[in-house]
């Protein structure tokens, strides 16, 4: 067993540093050095940052995004098409296609994706609320930008027949060849997908 080489302090921001996506034990060890030798200008700001966050960072009630004021920045824009919601299954999803900057709409995120095999039902993610919300706010299509899964696609199937009653037009993301893709290099379950969804040139 190897000896511990710093006081518990250290060593509990290595464990918890470890705990983020993408850092294993060494990441972590390397991160909180860095940490440790910019203290003045990266620890203390960043405990700041993480303090603050903690206090003031909400889930907005009305789509599900993470933010400091609730309806949150993305629901409150004026600029943005209310007859158009996004369906994500994550903030960092959300996140993305903001980025993108392709669409202007408004977003429903589900915090999650049905999976029967591991037991996450509907009321185990911000499903129920969806159809209550695109009829009370004039919705006239439901755009579902989830996951390519098995997963994605089971709550893909579930949503549409959640909102089959409202007559409202439902669209999925478009699978298949990445802009600047080589077809050398994908995958047989993309390449199916873009055959399948080929469109008019």
């Amino acid at each position: 067993m190897a000896e511990r080489v710093a006081g518990p302090e250290i060593e509990r921001l290595i464990q918890l540093l470890s705990r983020l996506p993408g850092l294993g034990p060494r990441s972590a060890r390397r991160a909180a050095l860095h940490l440790i030798r910019k203290r003045e200008e990266l620890l203390g700001p960043l405990a700041d940052a993480l303090r603050t966050a903690h206090e003031k960072i909400l889930i907005c009630a009305e789509c599900g995004n993470v933010d400091t004021i609730d309806p949150c920045t993305v629901c409150r824009d004026p600029r943005r098409d209310p007859a158009m919601l996004v369906v994500v299954e994550t903030v960092a999803d959300l996140w993305a296609l903001e980025r993108a900057g392709a669409l202007r709409a408004r977003y429903h995120v589900l915090g999650g994706a049905l999976s029967p095999l591991d037991g996450v039902g509907p009321k185990d993610i911000n499903i129920e609320t969806l159809a209550a919300r695109a009829a009370r706010d004039g919705v006239r299509e439901i755009i579902l930008a989830v996951n390519a899964t098995v997963d994605g696609q089971t709550t893909a199937h579930y949503i549409t027949d959640l909102v089959a009653h409202l007559g409202v037009k439902v669209t999925r993301l478009a699978h298949g060849v990445p802009v600047g893709g080589e077809l050398d290099y994908l995958d047989e379950g993309t390449l199916t997908a873009a055959m399948r969804q080929r469109t008019a040139f």
